[in-house]
């Protein structure tokens, strides 16, 4: 008789854990960035790009976003993130996917070498096909466009870079801090 009650139990035990174990899953597949503009809700590509997806989700968890700015806007090409101070964090190899550079594309910046990528990231303020299959894509706006767009719009200084500057790395006239990252 006990036999048939723990089994009751666990047959109702385990769907019920399943569904916790999707959620779980589901919870951390999914991060906020809040600005002092506003939040921005990105859901991660895990499949396609997991270690970087990793790492953005190790770098938040420790606080590592915190205070840093979106220190290049460019209206109609991308919003950047992190640091561009040489830092300590570990780099990752590139994960190129079949993920476009859409308007709200997340990205992960990197200089020339395509497993240079670390700390910084994009997001794409308008489709960008000329980085596909170049940059890592490892998410996609899905709340928020309102403050993608207000974040392109601030007043910035133009800065052109590279040996025929054509490299646009536009500052922000007032930074654009961001106050948090969570996942969840």
């Amino acid at each position: 008789m006990e036999w048939k009650i723990i089994m009751r139990f666990v047959h109702l035990l385990l769907p019920a854990l399943a569904c916790l174990i999707s959620l779980s899953t589901q919870a951390e597949n999914r991060v906020t960035i809040e600005t002092d503009m506003g939040n921005m809700t990105f859901e991660f590509f895990p499949d396609e790009a997991p270690k970087t997806v990793a790492n953005f989700q190790h770098l938040a968890q420790t606080g590592w976003y915190e205070g840093k700015a979106f220190y290049r806007v460019v209206k109609g090409h991308v919003i950047q993130a992190g640091s561009m101070d040489e830092n300590n964090e570990p780099t990752v190899v590139a994960e190129f996917n079949g993920h476009p550079h859409i308007k709200g594309a997340l990205g992960l910046a990197r200089d020339e070498d395509p497993n240079s990528g670390s700390t910084e990231f994009y997001i794409c303020h308008q489709a960008r096909p000329h980085l596909d299959g170049r940059y890592t894509v490892f998410g996609q706006l899905v709340e928020g466009e309102a403050v993608l767009d207000a974040i392109a719009n601030v007043a910035v200084t133009e800065k052109w870079y590279g040996d025929d500057k054509k490299i646009a790395f536009h500052e922000p006239q007032k930074s654009v801090l961001i106050k948090a990252v969570r996942l969840h």
